[in-house]
């Protein structure tokens, strides 16, 4: 249909997915980098583009906006934003909306079952099995396992994925406390003021905080050393909130006694520090790729997509552009 938006995409989509924002836009490129610049934009469409569905983590900078005069609209397929220049998207009339809790019961699913593989030493023991170590019946073999039984747990962000975590840890007979940005009316678990204070009560600290500029490196040196050497630290959240210099330096020194990360502050992670430590479990951010959750991401932008070009507000803006994306002055299409 010729008059359909034009838009852009920024990530790899499923053909599932590139279907359905097919079917009400004509997709005229792909970004390949992981971190696009303007050279990145496929030659001939910069005059034409409307929208780009991509990721947070990819992002869009103030420079690539201003070479996409017709640009109104950046879609996150996801929660996070942080690599999004919100002041120059307001400045330059876009709007920018993000997955909210789409994704959320999925990547809560995996927060569980990445802190389990890290406090149980699930993946240390498969590759001793694998690798023919099994000869006898070793009690202690990787060191006491306190199991979390009994354990606290601090959860950093109580939003939409902290609460999904919540739900599911109450099984397993654990205390739950959480750091957030206010206190909130709707729970009773033991609120703690910041970072500090969270860890100094937890045995396990797990971080489901959105990641922006004001939260990088939130788990620093100082905060692994307060979780002290029984503690254990997940990250499903973004890859910036953990130091992950410091981080390494905390499970080769037995600061912390495991971590697990499903986030990377550089992804694809190419790095080799990470990959030397017996004692973190990796996946490679995965926590919302059921496929649950890709129908859910999918519809949540393709709704956004329709609003936007039909004039009428977007479903998800990020929290900073509600009021905005509400309002009569919010970004039309262009």
């Amino acid at each position: 249909m010729p008059d359909q938006p034009h838009i852009l995409t920024g990530f790899h989509f499923t053909k599932a997915t590139l279907a359905s924002f097919g079917e009400r836009c004509k997709i005229i490129g792909h970004m390949d980098n992981p971190t696009p610049t303007v050279a990145d934009i496929p030659p001939g469409t910069a005059a034409t583009v409307q929208a780009i569905v991509s990721t947070g983590s990819v992002g869009i900078s103030d420079a690539m906006m201003a070479a996409l005069p017709r640009l109104s609209l950046f879609c996150c397929y996801g929660t996070g934003y942080e690599r999004v220049d919100l002041e120059a998207a307001r400045r330059r009339n876009i709007m920018i909306t993000h997955g909210a809790d789409a994704n959320a019961p999925d990547v809560a699913e995996l927060a569980v079952g990445i802190l389990l593989a890290s406090t149980r030493r699930l993946v240390r023991a498969d590759k001793m099995i694998r690798r023919g170590e099994w000869k006898q019946r070793i009690p202690n073999r990787f060191g006491a396992i306190a199991g979390l039984t009994g354990g606290r747990v601090g959860i950093l962000g109580l939003g939409a994925i902290g609460l999904e975590v919540a739900r599911r840890l109450k099984g397993f007979d654990v205390e739950i406390g959480y750091c957030n940005r206010s206190q909130r009316s709707d729970v009773d678990f033991p609120y703690f003021p910041d970072v500090m204070a969270l860890a100094t009560w937890c045995d396990y600290l797990i971080v489901c905080l959105r990641s922006d500029a004001s939260n990088r490196h939130i788990i620093n040196a100082d905060v692994l050393k307060t979780l002290g050497p029984r503690g254990h630290v997940v990250n499903i959240s973004r890859g910036w909130a953990v130091d992950e210099a410091a981080l390494a330096d905390a499970l080769r020194n037995d600061v912390i006694e495991g971590a697990a990360l499903d986030v990377f502050d550089e992804e694809p992670y190419t790095g080799t520090e990470l990959l030397e430590l017996d004692k973190l479990v990796m996946t490679p951010h995965f926590g919302g790729g059921t496929q649950h959750a890709q129908r859910r991401m999918t519809d949540l932008v393709c709704r956004n997509l329709d609003n936007h070009f039909a004039g009428k507000p977007v479903v998800s803006p990020v929290p900073e552009f509600r009021e905005w994306a509400n309002s009569k002055d919010a970004p039309k299409p262009r």
